[in-house]
């Protein structure tokens, strides 16, 4: 029972004035609007001072811990080794953990992964796994501890009994243009996080225009309040920069990501995909204590993939979570979509820039993501793109396809898609898909 002997007005407008809240304060509001004993509009105002305001680094810790205290944090202790998991902060086409989790469990590493569904342009990785006929991500937290035993790796949705609290704040936020709060964003990611049981944290934080950071000063900002708050909570915590300025691989959607996750797992995958994967993987065998260096844990990476090791871990996780092998083995057996169109580019030139926000909302309007989250998703649906930047195209050339059962979207989207790419005579400035490493040192370029 949260102690009342604490003002909620009080602390409110002491966040409004800008002065540091307590940890004992921050608990309090948590616990009592958990509690219904905060009413929604004090909540509100509190998120809003603190997105005006800010919190500093105590203080988000606070919040993380608060909020990770909500709900039950699962013990993993009987499993032998460090839990090491990896979050991404979204993107358009961002099918890695699909991939990298099968890499690191098969080299020794267990994972116990939570995931979210896909909200707005950016796609949910429970979505890509419950596009696989029969898998259930649905599962109770005995069953999840069943299953990391068994495989080194569970791929589930968050249940109810963690961090209750961070699933009320989030709906607040959403409707109370609170979102883009970076320790507000810090700490709804890490309570999740950290009440898995893991030991050790990799992040992705991406920036550009398929991210939610569109710039990578804020990335910066995000990805040190991260790894800040996992240090305080003593797991070595590890954060890339990565770039969305254009999609992650050539699949956009859900299906679609899973068949391209499915090249990458047998070596045949697209290269920005596999550079960011087994840097990412690299990392988690590392920090599982399997490597000496992040270096010798890429090399790991890259033989669990060359020797076969990662795609029958793959296909083991799909069979114990009930989805059909069968698919997975022999993707061309997946029922066929309704409407299969190509894009041609409007023009002549080298791909300089693309929308990948809009592309994103492109694919959501085919089906294949959700406005609001009890919106239905249409596995099939999204977009496979043939060039992204740097790629050389005619006039009239294919330059992407178009994945839908919605015949009245289809116009739109080939108009919106035609106008999301610029071209140029030639590429000034490539993209570099990982720029910066954010750990307990600092920022740090990457190479």
């Amino acid at each position: 029972m949260p102690n009342m002997k604490y003002n909620p007005v009080s602390i409110i407008r002491k966040k409004r004035e800008g002065d540091p809240l307590t940890k004992e304060e921050i608990q309090f509001l948590i616990q009592s609007y958990t509690a219904d004993q905060i009413p929604d509009y004090q909540m509100s105002a509190f998120l809003m001072a603190s997105f005006l305001n800010g919190l500093n680094s105590d203080e988000a810790a606070a919040l993380t811990y608060s909020m990770l205290h909500s709900g039950i944090i699962v013990d993993l202790s009987h499993i032998s080794g460090k839990k090491v998991d990896k979050h991404s902060t979204g993107g358009v086409g961002d099918k890695l953990s699909l991939i990298l989790a099968p890499i690191v469990a098969s080299c020794g590493v267990p994972v116990p992964m939570i995931s979210g569904r896909g909200l707005g342009h950016s796609g949910g990785t429970l979505d890509k796994l419950e596009s696989i006929p029969g898998f259930n991500v649905d599962i109770t937290l005995d069953r999840y501890k069943e299953i990391i035993k068994k495989h080194n790796l569970v791929l589930a949705g968050q249940t109810e009994e963690i961090a209750p609290a961070d699933k009320r704040l989030y709906s607040l936020r959403d409707v109370t243009a609170t979102v883009e709060s970076i320790p507000l964003i810090a700490g709804s990611i890490m309570s999740k996080k950290l009440a898995e049981g893991i030991d050790a944290l990799v992040l992705d934080v991406k920036f550009g225009s398929g991210a939610f950071m569109k710039n990578i000063d804020d990335a910066k900002e995000l990805a040190e309040t991260l790894v800040s708050i996992g240090e305080q909570f003593g797991k070595e915590t590890i954060a890339y920069l990565t770039n969305m300025n254009q999609p992650l691989g050539y699949a956009i959607g859900n299906w679609l990501e899973v068949k391209e996750s499915i090249d990458c797992l047998k070596g045949i995958g697209p290269d920005d995909v596999m550079e960011i994967t087994h840097l990412l993987a690299g990392t988690m065998i590392y920090l599982g204590n399997k490597a000496d260096s992040i270096d010798e844990g890429i090399e790991m990476s890259h033989d669990a993939i060359e020797n076969g090791a990662a795609f029958q871990k793959w296909v083991d996780i799909v069979e114990e979570h009930g989805g059909d092998v069968s698919v997975i083995k022999n993707p061309d057996q997946y029922p066929n979509v309704k409407f299969k169109v190509d894009v041609s580019s409007i023009g002549s030139g080298v791909i300089t820039k693309m929308d990948t926000y809009a592309m994103g909302m492109i694919s959501l309007e085919l089906g294949a993501g959700r406005r609001s989250k009890e919106d239905d998703v249409d596995p099939q649906a999204g977009i496979m793109l043939h060039k992204k930047i740097g790629g050389k195209v005619e006039r009239d050339e294919t330059f992407a396809t178009l994945y839908t059962n919605k015949e009245e979207s289809i116009d739109e989207a080939v108009k919106n898609l035609k106008a999301a790419i610029e071209l140029a005579d030639e590429l000034q400035n490539p993209l570099k898909s990982i720029t910066h490493r954010v750990d307990k040192d600092g920022i740090h370029e990457y190479q």
